[in-house]
């Protein structure tokens, strides 16, 4: 296993394309789920160890894991400068609740993944609702780097004092990206998540990015691949905006 380095993306004019694509045909799985988990921008920042994610895309992922009709309405996060993150949640029954503290841990590594949080607050609300708030939390920031993960029943949220613990290593397992390999190296091995730190507007995350050589050129072709379907798409987009125009 080895990092890719910085530069490889220069190097990109010199594979043998017809080569890369017929080896990507046999791997259409694994492809179409690294197509939905990472974009170029996103895959070429985890290759350089720093990944920043705006809360507004955080947010944006919560927001999809709030049931309608229950009794959270709305769950919002805002990260600062100086490392802490603000949490504000809209209930029905006791209106917001404001809460503000650290990211203490935020680690992926193999089949180990889970998230501490620190609370700065002498009492925090009942454990129910911060197992409910934080699980959410948790998955939504890890979804930039391993994709979409469905909400379990049964998240394993430790709470002590004001600390909190969301395990999310079998929930991950469980989801697209857990479950698929490319040539036999499982997604989940091609990363590690090695902390997290909230700054002005978004969260920076550490990453790592493991990739074996046979896996090099399928991510490179994946990257072509996918901005020359944009650029297609863009095209005819504005090709037919023309014609209507012309109408």
């Amino acid at each position: 296993m080895i990092d890719i380095p910085v530069n490889w993306v220069q190097k990109i004019q010199n594979i043998d394309w017809s080569k890369v694509q017929e080896s990507v045909k046999d791997y259409g799985p694994a492809i179409k789920v690294l197509q939905q988990t990472w974009s170029k921008e996103s895959l070429l920042e985890i290759s350089q160890g720093k990944l920043f994610v705006p809360d507004s895309v955080i947010n944006e992922a919560i927001a999809k894991r709030i049931p309608a009709g229950g009794q959270v309405t709305g769950v919002t996060i805002k990260s600062h400068a100086n490392g802490r993150m603000d949490i504000r949640v809209e209930t029905k029954k006791v209106g917001p609740v404001e809460l503000s503290g650290e990211i203490k841990e935020f680690v992926h590594n193999g089949d180990k993944s889970y998230v501490t949080y620190r609370v700065r607050s002498r009492n925090i609300p009942e454990h129910g609702l911060m197992s409910w708030i934080f699980s959410r939390i948790s998955l939504s920031m890890a979804e930039r780097m391993v994709g979409h993960i469905d909400m379990p029943d049964n998240l394993p949220v430790s709470i002590k004092h004001n600390t909190i613990t969301v395990d999310y290593s079998q929930a991950l397992a469980e989801s697209d990206f857990g479950k698929t390999e490319y040539q036999g190296h499982k997604l989940t091995d091609m990363i590690e998540i090695e902390g997290a730190t909230p700054k002005d507007g978004g969260i920076e995350f550490d990453t790592q990015l493991n990739v074996p050589d046979d896996v090099k050129k399928a991510l490179v072709a994946l990257l072509k691949d996918k901005e020359a379907d944009l650029q297609e798409s863009q095209a005819d987009s504005s090709a037919s905006s023309d014609q209507q125009n012309e109408n």
